[in-house]
């Protein structure tokens, strides 16, 4: 847990996920400098407490520096000041840099929040951390991120999943968390790749959104929704990677979402922006809707 994140005096707290940036390589293309420019209007127009890249920040196969592309694509957040957050996609680390790498980097920048996590698990970038309350120096609220992986083994194909080492990582937090506060805190996660249940919220009929592409997920399903519905304190989940998925739904109590697609260096049909996601103390419920590369926010 990090120290530093609190709600307002009004009670609220707000989260702007940016994710699927795919920032390229030098020279720098014209779609990656939209996107830059994109990144950085979302910030100053929305004024988030707290900033989360869900994955694929950068193109990194076939890419000679590819932590310069990384340290483009995070510069919108550490200019803007605020405090910020990151999880790794599938397309990170695939060449000529590794996740260890861009973490280090990352937890060298000012106002980052990320860490690598423990190393017993799955993954780099699998913590937590603790908004504490308006009113009182204790903890309100809890988000969990995890590192969703990139390819699965050949034995199985597609993408990676969220190993059992990390599901019980997140078990056994999340009950320290209640006794802690003898109560569930209200929690939100973050990752790169869907989970199956993404699917299975569709088919009985997502509240908002679209869905204009296949939902890919993993090919196994390793229980994390599962381990969060027994835990009790996740009320939501944010995921990216699907660039012409934006839909939210509730299963099982848990509101699924995906970003909006923040890249333009990327494939995807959907209007680039971002989506902002608002917390109120005391609450379970969250308001979420996304912010658009147009004059208005559309709500979802």
């Amino acid at each position: 847990m990090t120290d530093g994140l609190q709600f307002r005096e009004n009670g609220t707290f707000t989260i702007l996920q940016l994710t699927d940036m795919h920032i390229g390589s030098e020279p720098w293309k014209d779609e990656d400098e939209r996107t830059l420019s994109l990144a950085a209007r979302l910030i100053a127009q929305e004024q988030p407490d707290l900033i989360v890249y869900t994955g694929d920040l950068i193109w990194s196969e076939g890419v000679q520096n590819p932590i310069a592309s990384f340290r483009r694509a995070i510069s919108p957040a550490i200019e803007s000041g605020i405090a910020w957050a990151v999880v790794f996609g599938n397309h990170d680390a695939e060449e000529n840099v590794t996740r260890e790498q861009l973490m280090a980097i990352a937890e060298q920048q000012a106002g980052c929040l990320s860490m690598a996590g423990p190393s017993k698990l799955n993954g780099i970038g699998n913590y937590a951390l603790a908004i504490v309350s308006s009113q009182a120096d204790k903890a309100a609220a809890i988000l969990y991120f995890f590192d969703s992986g990139a390819t699965a083994p050949e034995m199985v194909g597609g993408y990676d999943w969220i190993r059992s080492s990390q599901v019980e990582w997140y078990r056994k937090l999340s009950k320290d968390y209640r006794l802690q506060n003898e109560t569930a805190l209200p929690a939100l996660a973050f990752f790169h790749i869907p989970l199956p249940e993404y699917k299975e919220c569709w088919e009985l009929g997502a509240e908002s959104g679209s869905k204009g592409e296949e939902v890919c997920c993993p090919k196994l399903n390793s229980g994390l929704f599962a381990a969060m519905v027994e835990s009790g304190d996740v009320t939501g989940t944010f995921a990216g990677h699907d660039h012409d998925n934006d839909y939210c739904g509730t299963l099982h109590g848990i509101k699924l979402c995906f970003g909006r697609v923040t890249g333009y260096n990327t494939y995807g049909s959907l209007s680039r922006g971002g989506r902002v996601i608002r917390l109120t103390e005391g609450e379970r419920a969250f308001d979420t809707w996304l912010a658009l590369d147009e004059p208005s926010s559309l709500s979802v």
